[in-house]
């Protein structure tokens, strides 16, 4: 009997001691697991393929920058040159007497800038209704305009462009302005799930206090959201200052044109003279917007990519 108790201590001694190794096993199990020491050669060889990436993509922008500077027979110059010798600025003066460029950024920004504005006021409002708010069929609502997605513009060309001829809109800004001034779905997509790791406790609490819905979107919502509609905002205002197949549909005058039809009708009108470099003057002049928009919103988008690996 003794003999029995004895074993049956040792056995459970040694079951103890294989579940709770001594700290010295233990602390070499964790350093072990969690020894995540990068090796050199792997950062040099990453330092590497995203510097040479980086020179690819940056080779462009350069290349048309350097353009711009050159003279007519420069551009053909062989080898290339990437330094401009010598460097011609007039071409910049140029690109503003003799093309309609400055009308063509005059109008470019109205259009960007007022749908891209109110609309994301609208695409946020619309992604609090449809996250925070007790509406009926408010799925129902969130999935039609999900499936509106899936309808691709070439098929409402013709049918926009007679209703809007019909209302006489056709070369104006108006059919560039009026459908998507009320919202994008991207964007509303985008927000609404944003707002789901928003506490609904946060809303009914503000609400108990007696603020409205109104008040609670801009004073708790709006600064919450903030980061993911700066983000939003720039991909946006890319694409609406980019577009050329909207405006090249709609606009027929040339001082009512965008930048973008501008631009294209320069290439056809001043590559047959071979100046290239005041093509590229005018594509410089394009980017510069979206550059300005970038920098000064660049703080709020990596703001929302540093929230955004928080919640993961």
């Amino acid at each position: 009997m003794s003999l029995n108790v004895n074993s049956a201590r040792a056995a459970s001694r040694a079951l103890a001691g294989a579940g709770n190794p001594t700290p010295q096993l233990k602390r070499g199990m964790f350093q072990k697991k969690g020894a995540t020491q990068e090796s050199p050669a792997v950062n040099l060889v990453l330092t590497l393929v995203l510097s040479i990436g980086a020179i690819v993509m940056a080779a462009p922008l350069v290349w048309m920058v350097s353009t711009s500077l050159k003279t007519k027979d420069g551009v053909y110059a062989l080898p290339p040159e990437w330094i401009p010798d010598p460097f011609v600025w007039d071409t910049y003066v140029r690109v503003f007497q003799d093309t309609y460029v400055l009308s063509g950024i005059k109008n470019s920004l109205i259009v960007a800038v007022s749908v891209t504005v109110i609309g994301s006021v609208f695409s946020a409002l619309a992604a609090f209704a449809l996250a925070k708010l007790r509406l009926p069929g408010k799925n129902a609502i969130f999935l039609l305009l999900l499936s509106g997605m899936m309808v691709p513009f070439p098929t409402l060309m013709i049918p926009q462009f007679v209703m809007f001829s019909r209302i006489g809109w056709v070369d104006t800004l108006l059919p560039l302005i009026v459908p998507v001034i009320l919202g994008n779905v991207i964007m509303i997509f985008f927000l609404r799930q944003y707002l789901h790791n928003v506490p609904d406790s946060l809303v009914e609490a503000a609400k108990i206090d007696g603020a409205s819905y109104w008040k609670i979107f801009w004073s708790m919502i709006m600064p919450l959201i903030r980061p993911a509609v700066a983000a939003q905002f720039i991909l946006w205002f890319m694409f609406v200052w980019n577009d050329y197949l909207a405006p090249i549909i709609y606009l027929n005058s040339p001082e009512r044109q965008t930048l973008q039809v501008v631009i294209a009708n320069m290439n056809v009108q001043y590559a047959t003279q071979r100046d290239y470099p005041l093509i590229m003057a005018a594509s410089v002049i394009s980017v510069i917007p979206i550059l300005i928009v970038f920098l000064v919103f660049q703080r709020q988008i990596i703001e929302s990519i540093a929230l955004t690996g928080s919640k993961t």
